[in-house]
């Protein structure tokens, strides 16, 4: 599990294609410190698992349907990345309960200026729109993000500072793919009153 708090903004070094999956080559000396093979690493969000270390870089590879459902089939040598290790056991949960399953993938729609910030617009995919809520979380290329306004098409947050200048939001424009994974408790809740419905009444829930 994650929590949304990007340790480092990372780079890519190598993409190798392998049939309809990948390889990545990522720097990041912060997240490499402790990892080990087999650990997991979210990168932009997508939770992936550490084949080989070395160096303040680390490998990973990428199957053919996380390429399709997310923003990492763009990744180029010298593209920055989000990154960040899972949060541990009795750890602080700094933003909220990230998975690293990205449900799709939206485009950057406006981006203003404030005085010390910056409110940014993206889409929303359809299906995605009812776990959207004003002043909830979502999860935006692994950033843990609150909903300042949210339509059955749109959505829009607030960015800080720090989130401008130490992730990738900072850098990204109009017409630019970014990863959303939303709050999994909503997709809980929806899944268990839809089961709840569902079911006879009278019958044993044990």
């Amino acid at each position: 599990m994650f929590t949304g708090i990007i340790e480092e903004l990372g780079e890519v070094i190598a993409v190798e294609r392998v049939g309809d999956s990948a390889r990545l080559r990522l720097h990041g000396p912060v997240v490499t410190a402790d990892a080990a093979h087999g650990d997991s690493i979210a990168v932009n969000g997508v939770c992936l698992t550490v084949t080989e270390t070395g160096d303040g870089a680390f490998t990973a590879d990428v199957m053919a349907e996380t390429l399709t459902r997310s923003n990492l089939g763009e990744l180029t040598p010298g593209s920055r990345v989000n990154l960040e290790r899972p949060t541990p056991v009795g750890g602080r949960l700094g933003g909220h309960i990230v998975q690293g399953h990205v449900d799709g993938t939206a485009a950057v729609l406006s981006r203003v200026p404030g005085d010390q910030w910056e409110a940014v617009a993206f889409s929303l995919p359809e299906g995605l729109a009812r776990y959207v809520v004003e002043k909830g979380s979502i999860t935006v290329d692994g950033v843990s993000l609150t909903v300042t306004e949210a339509t059955e098409e749109r959505f829009a947050v607030g960015l800080i500072p720090t989130t401008l200048g130490l992730t990738t939001l900072g850098r990204k424009q109009p017409g630019d793919t970014v990863n959303l994974e939303v709050d999994i408790i909503a997709k809980y809740t929806e899944r268990l009153l839809t089961h709840r419905e569902r079911t006879p009444e009278g019958a044993d829930l044990r």
